[in-house]
């Protein structure tokens, strides 16, 4: 019977597109702290990008690895219950094949070898075999086992072997008198006859590749011995000779007739919107699923694509469409967990959303571990703070309180480890960009916002090395231009911020750059660029005056 995909119900934890150190730290420990429930589904931790050299070294140090790459949650081939449907050797008969259809209740059966699929046979390729088969030779053209025959009339092999194959010659039913078959029968011809004793001896001895006696007559030991000596198989079946005549051609292989060229298949990873399309304009009603190595998985059919199941999502460091992973609009949001504004992200029903504002969504995550009483090992308590010491630039951030020192100091301790020697640490390894490109810098800690009825793309890269943010200033600004016409945005910021004097240099491209700053700051754009002393923060310093500054400007 058909194998139906049983599995755990999967659950996706994801941060922001070019993730940073909280965005994979938090999607990490909150999959482990959702494992903790029984709820009966899996919480798998994601990334929606490369992961910066920060995030590394937070991750080796705690010997944590990388988290699965998602690019994309929108609803792929896999997600759906389709058919475990299984495959069948190309050597079996056509009778066999229509016997699996009807059990499996399926017009389609893959062919496969080894598990890849070599092709595919349908109830119109059986129908046609029938209908259109007035070739007398064609059992012999399609290559018939003798086990095969045997089968399909319910017989017993007397004389040969069954796992010969029937190559030559033609199929005829002996209904004349000896004398007129020796006119008619031709070496490696199959002749079906009954129990005349004449008509045996006389289909042999014209060199007959096979005889098929009916009616489960006897044969005689002369006639036995004959057939060995000449090569001759004898097959016994209990069927009259028409009912033999009518039903051999279904001892057939449905390698002859299955179909090998131009064959419709979808990988398991393709999304369903692609292949609706391609589903729609073909009469086929079932497809064979392969994986990336080309191994038959199933099958799929247009009813199918009606109960596909969205991939259900937790999203953790933003909440904002613009930054989410690619497809979000076509899945299941279950929770948000964030600390920064309310932003664009629109959901089909209610559910859970928790948003504080923390320094870090770290923070929340621990609390909501010592809610749930559920115990932070060693590992995870040292992702938390690592997550916390980078949002917070170890607390020099205006986004900092006294709430996300606390729980870094606790964490800290858990971790067994120096806060100011691993944030040190940590940032040098993040601000190690000496063989980088200018996008790889760029991107490595990139987000997007709608800010009225403007796109506005910024960057960051926060450093204590101040010679290295000065080489920055002079190398990044040309691909300002460049990077916003990538991503489409109105207008495109870089903040260089030094952790040390806590400032940033802020660099600018796009139309209305200099106004909104003015507004903004009111300070003036220097070759499209602009200090900013005591601005360290993206969420809480920056971007609100942004937002000030462009509603300025459109009064």
């Amino acid at each position: 019977m058909m194998e139906e995909k049983e599995e755990m119900a999967k659950v996706f934890v994801v941060g922001h597109r070019n993730p940073d150190t909280d965005s994979i730290c938090s999607a990490i420990s909150y999959a482990n702290l959702k494992n903790t429930s029984d709820d009966g589904k899996k919480y798998v931790a994601c990334r929606a990008g490369r992961v910066n050299e920060e995030t590394k070294y937070v991750l080796d140090y705690f010997g944590i690895q990388e988290p699965e790459l998602v690019e994309d949650v929108r609803t792929q081939v896999r997600d759906i219950d389709f058919r475990r449907t299984p495959g069948v050797q190309r050597n079996i008969s056509l009778k066999t094949a229509w016997r699996i259809m009807k059990d499996e209740r399926v017009v389609t059966v893959p062919v496969v070898n080894r598990k890849r699929l070599e092709g595919v046979l349908t109830v119109s390729d059986i129908t046609d075999s029938f209908m259109e088969a007035y070739d007398s030779e064609i059992l012999s053209t399609a290559h018939t086992r003798y086990c095969n025959i045997v089968d399909t009339l319910e017989g017993t092999l007397l004389i040969g072997d069954e796992k010969a194959y029937y190559t030559k010659g033609k199929v005829l039913v002996a209904a004349a008198n000896p004398d007129l078959m020796e006119s008619y029968i031709s070496k490696h011809d199959l002749v079906i006859l009954g129990n005349r004793y004449e008509s045996q001896l006389c289909a042999i001895e014209m060199e007959a590749d096979c005889i098929v006696v009916c009616e489960g007559a006897p044969v005689s030991l002369t006639i036995r011995k004959l057939a060995q000596e000449r090569g001759c198989t004898v097959i016994s079946t209990p069927f009259d000779t028409f009912t033999a005549a009518r039903f051999i051609n279904q001892s057939m292989p449905i390698s002859y007739f299955m179909k090998r060229d131009h064959l419709i298949t979808f990988e398991e990873d393709e999304f369903i919107d692609d292949i609706r399309d391609t589903m729609a304009s073909v009469r086929h009603r079932d497809f064979p699923i392969i994986n990336s190595q080309g191994q038959y998985l199933g099958t799929i059919s247009r009813r199918n694509l009606l109960g596909a199941k969205k991939k259900q999502v937790i999203l953790v460091d933003h909440n904002e469409s613009g930054q989410a992973v690619r497809g979000i609009q076509d899945a299941q949001i279950l929770e948000i967990i964030d600390h920064h504004r309310l932003g664009t992200i629109e959901t089909m029903t209610p559910v859970y959303f928790r948003n504080q504002p923390l320094g870090c969504t770290a923070t929340i995550i621990y609390q909501m571990y010592q809610e749930q009483g559920v115990e932070l090992t060693r590992e995870i308590a040292g992702l938390l703070c690592g997550a916390i010491i980078s949002d917070t630039l170890l607390f020099r951030s205006p986004t900092c309180t006294a709430i996300d020192r606390m729980v870094a100091e606790k964490l800290g301790m858990i971790a067994k480890i120096d806060l100011e020697s691993f944030a040190k640490e940590m940032f040098a390894a993040g601000s190690n960009l000496k063989n980088k490109t200018e996008e790889q810098i760029f991107f490595q800690d990139y987000k997007r916002f709608t800010m009225e009825s403007l796109e506005v793309g910024v960057a960051q890269i926060s450093s204590m090395n101040p010679d290295e943010l000065s080489e920055l200033c002079t190398r990044m600004p040309a691909y300002l231009e460049k990077a916003a016409e990538q991503q489409k945005v109105d207008m495109i910021f870089m903040m260089l911020t030094s952790i040390i004097d806590e400032s940033t240099i802020l660099l600018c491209y796009g139309k209305n750059c200099e106004k909104i700053i003015q507004y903004a700051f009111t300070k003036q754009l220097t070759d499209g660029k602009v200090e900013l002393p005591g601005v360290v923060s993206r969420k809480k310093q920056l971007v609100p005056a942004l937002m000030t500054g462009i509603q300025m400007m459109m009064q």
